[in-house]
């Protein structure tokens, strides 16, 4: 049986046009936004979108505003061709389209501050750069939902993540949008997102898929060094022996913490964070009492690694 074709578009008009002629056929639409360099961990929400629309299409955009000067745009893996190789592969009618643009934030006088040294110097907070009088400056929010976790260690990246989503669902206008559950504050920061601002979109939130021994998959893991990826199990490790402690009736959440803390920092890794929360709200919880998330980002060497385990008391 021949490969499927996969249709692979550039400009957003011509996206917004392949949507509005999917759907003059009676079609629904399920979108995975992606930034590239996919792993199985991609492929099964592209699976899932399968099972939750007729068409499907997958964007592949490194989106410069989530990330601040001081971070890895620039050194981000990438493999275009690769990536579209992994799309053929999947079975049952795969992906009908790939949005690959190449920079949503140019609107004719581009600068990217993450490559310029003037730009880096005058204190740009993220890698849009700054534009003058016809720069981009419009900005979505989530106020509350951000400010912890991921949020604390990365000011501007949740402020990224919610006008890039909103940009692509401008775009694609899908009834469907696929997302991992690895970025758990990410998740739900669009699902309030979708709900505040109305939204005709079902958002789907995905379990972790990690790779054999634990690790939960991620494009970064390819930085971790053979030494390195040995000790980031430290992260997962701690988790599943927390969620197993919680079960066991101990649920006051400094006892549970401070064993993955410890944890990590035995293996050698630094730790960003790692906070037990609420499912819905993400505040701190001081005693299970309710279906909490421990959610975890440490460093180990130059890569930084996010995990989470949702304990349902």
């Amino acid at each position: 049986m021949a490969e499927k074709e996969i249709e692979i578009i550039t400009d957003k008009e011509v996206m917004r046009k392949w949507s509005r002629s999917m759907r003059v056929q009676g079609k629904t639409i399920g979108l995975v936004p992606t930034m590239g360099y996919l792993h199985e961990g991609h492929l099964s929400l592209i699976k899932e979108a399968q099972k939750q629309a007729q068409v499907i299409a997958v964007s592949i955009y490194v989106n410069p505003s989530q990330f601040s000067p001081s971070e890895d745009l620039t050194t981000y893996p990438s493999d275009f061709h690769g990536d579209i190789q992994k799309l053929k592969s999947i079975p049952g009618g795969g992906v009908d389209v790939v949005f690959h643009p190449q920079n949503l934030y140019d609107y004719g006088e581009f600068v990217d501050s993450c490559t310029n040294k003037e730009e880096k110097d005058k204190g740009v907070d993220s890698c849009i750069g700054r534009e003058g009088k016809l720069g981009h400056e419009t900005w979505v929010r989530v106020e509350r939902l951000e400010k912890g976790m991921c949020g604390k260690s990365r000011p501007i990246f949740f402020r990224g993540v919610a006008t890039i989503v909103t940009k692509l669902f401008n775009i694609v206008e899908p009834d469907v949008a696929v997302f991992g559950k690895k970025d758990y504050q990410q998740w739900r920061i669009i699902c309030r997102m979708v709900r505040d601002l109305d939204f005709s979109i079902e958002i789907v939130g995905c379990d972790i898929m990690r790779d054999a021994d634990g690790l939960a998959m991620s494009s970064r893991n390819v930085k971790l060094s053979p030494d390195e990826r040995e000790k980031a199990l430290s992260i997962s490790r701690s988790l599943s022996r927390a969620k197993s402690a919680a079960e066991n009736g101990q649920i006051s959440c400094t006892e549970l913490r401070n064993s993955v803390i410890q944890a990590i920092l035995e293996a050698g890794g630094k730790v960003d964070y790692a906070e037990i929360v609420d499912q819905e709200c993400l505040e701190a919880m001081e005693k299970i009492n309710c279906p909490v998330v421990f959610c975890v980002a440490a460093w180990f060497g130059k890569v930084r690694l996010i995990d989470n385990i949702e304990i349902n008391h």
